[in-house]
């Protein structure tokens, strides 16, 4: 009965992921607006868009990489390239970055998402600092309603501003040009925004914010009419240095490949799917999470060296 189960649960995700009716063709001359663009699954991402046609802006926080990226992206055929380089911890840079792209650009088809923070040293480590440093203040003065808010240079955790504030600020500010032409936002995310996990408080908690945020928000666009798509896309662990190097001896999960990672949200921002799970079986994980709210320890450690109790 259980290899019945089995069997008829990866038929159906087969069948799921099998017709996406993908056609590279709708993304020749598409605009595109891409953060994080310089290492990683953004640097693929701003490759294999540039070999289906589009026009991009790419941005990231170190210029030299960003650069090298560019003349990759040229070498491959995008009819045109533009960079700015910006750290999105500074409340004022969405703003800037937007109207750049809107200017080289005219206009916007498609925002992707997908700039990181880095956590501080010891974030991960078995300790109670790395919830205490999430807990920084944001701010004593009250909230006026809305989105604007965000807009204004308030006193923000740098953490919370790149990994969450900062994709609030450039989705409000794209998203006028994206309903003038009916374009998709795409935000890649991770499965630590689905299913929490041990020792990753401040990251998860800026997922979980992401995900929640944008499922409402296109509910929000659902009932007014306003045709943009948006598609939250679950990866895996990035597969970049600087991530493997934050979870050193802490997980056994592996990096998921950069090219196949950013072909499937590709993939999906394109056929305007609501969700992307890369590797597929995330889609299960997240499912299993919501059968099995409160897995007990034995289950979480299959993921985790981890031989004693945590030290609070």
């Amino acid at each position: 009965m259980k290899v019945l189960l089995l069997a008829g649960l990866g038929a159906l995700f087969f069948a799921y992921y099998w017709d996406d009716n993908f056609d590279p063709a709708s993304l020749q001359g598409a605009r595109v607006l891409l953060t994080g663009a310089s290492v990683g699954v953004g640097e693929e991402l701003a490759y294999h868009y540039a070999r289906l046609g589009s026009h991009l802006v790419l941005t990231a926080h170190t210029e030299a990489l960003l650069q090298k990226v560019v003349g990759n992206c040229r070498k491959l055929g995008a009819p045109k390239v533009f960079y700015i380089a910006a750290d999105m911890a500074s409340p004022e840079v969405p703003e800037r970055v937007v109207q750049f792209a809107l200017d080289k650009l005219g206009g916007l088809d498609y925002l992707v998402l997908n700039h990181l923070g880095a956590a501080p040293a010891g974030t991960r480590a078995r300790s109670a600092q790395a919830t205490r440093w999430l807990m920084q203040a944001l701010g004593s003065a009250p909230a006026p309603s809305g989105l604007r808010f965000l807009l204004r240079p308030v006193t923000r955790s740098r953490h919370l501003q790149v990994n969450f504030l900062s994709y609030v600020q450039l989705t409000s500010l794209a998203l006028p040009s994206l309903t003038d032409s009916k374009g998709s936002l795409v935000v890649v995310s991770s499965l630590l925004g689905r299913v929490p996990t041990s020792f990753s408080s401040p990251y998860s908690a800026a997922k979980f914010a992401l995900n929640s945020f944008f499922g409402s928000l296109r509910r929000e666009l659902d009932v007014q009419d306003v045709h943009v798509a948006i598609t939250m896309c679950v990866l895996g662990l990035r597969d970049r240095a600087s991530a493997a190097e934050g979870v050193r001896g802490v997980t056994r999960a592996k990096a998921a490949p950069g090219p196949k990672a950013a072909l499937a949200v590709i993939r999906g921002g394109a056929t305007r799917a609501s969700g992307v799970f890369y590797p597929w079986r995330f889609h299960l994980l997240c499912l299993l999470r919501g059968w099995m709210p409160q897995p007990r320890a034995w289950f979480i450690r299959q993921e985790l060296n981890i031989t004693t109790p945590a030290a609070a």
